[in-house]
């Protein structure tokens, strides 16, 4: 198994608990003022809440999307993390930090979810998030992939091998934050579902694989994503069959203990797997 060539730091996602900062040249231009902005930016910071662009990094420094842009909460951490690289080499290996849960129970609590019932009914643990995360590849709707850069790795192995041998696997999703869960329940909750209805196909922010960064949602060109008939098809028959040598295992199998349904789909990646070629 060869190695996939390092990952290049315009391919890095900056992650702080309240802003990412993407690299420009990913980010989707809304509008011809934002084309010409990205066209000179290194860097957007990113609202992880909604989304909303705040502020792009250019050449002679940070020229602001949003009034008060100091008032901004988490902007001291973002402004952090831009000044600092961050492949950080220990013993010849990339490291990644984790951040904080950043007052995850009382957001959970504003759903009415209870974290500690939650985590005790089901024996899942909460996750933190990393704090960068790799360019892995593009998903079905070219957006990109963000993975831990071991799984990031890990996935392109994975996936090249598959091609070989006549398969191809497809990127559904990667990396979500809590707060893009949050934003799944609340927009739920607003549609008038209960709690335990999304949790019957939602993991409770903060719970979900998701946010490590070392899970992503795989398909297959020729079936809806995320839906249990993935089962039927070659691509999932290799997956069963291979995955295990690559690292990955799949999280939510039939009859699992967590009472999540069944994901052929959702696959993680076991970040103490030995990667040697």
């Amino acid at each position: 198994m060869s190695r996939t060539p390092p990952l290049p730091l315009r391919a890095v996602l900056l992650n702080t608990a309240d802003i990412e900062l993407w690299p420009a040249g990913l980010l989707r231009a809304r509008g011809n003022g934002h084309a010409r902005l990205l066209a000179r930016a290194r860097r957007v910071l990113r609202r992880k809440r909604d989304g909303a662009w705040l502020a792009a990094e250019l050449e002679d420094g940070l020229h602001p999307l949003r009034p008060g842009l100091q008032r901004e909460p988490g902007m001291v951490a973002a402004m952090r993390a831009l000044g600092t690289h961050p492949a950080h080499r220990r013993n010849g290996l990339e490291h990644v930090d984790t951040l904080p849960l950043h007052r995850l129970h009382q957001r959970l609590a504003a759903l009415g979810l209870d974290a500690d019932a939650y985590a005790t009914r089901t024996c899942l643990t909460l996750t933190h998030e990393p704090d960068w995360l790799a360019l892995a590849d593009f998903d079905r709707w070219q957006r990109p992939l963000w993975l831990r850069i071991d799984a990031a790795r890990a996935w392109r192995h994975l996936r090249d091998a598959a091609l070989a041998d006549g398969i191809v696997l497809e990127a559904i999703s990667g990396y979500r934050s809590h707060d893009y869960q949050l934003g799944i329940f609340a927009r739920k909750l607003a549609r008038g579902l209960t709690v335990e209805e999304i949790l019957a196909v939602n993991a409770a922010p903060g719970f979900s694989e998701h946010h490590s960064g070392l899970a992503l949602d795989i398909g297959s060109t020729d079936e809806p994503p995320a839906e249990e008939s993935f089962e039927r098809t070659p691509a999932f028959g290799w997956l069963r069959d291979n995955a295990g040598g690559y690292g990955f295992s799949m999280s939510y199998p039939r009859d699992n203990p967590h009472g999540i349904v069944y994901e052929p789909w959702h696959w993680r990646f076991y970040a103490n797997f030995n990667q040697a070629a």
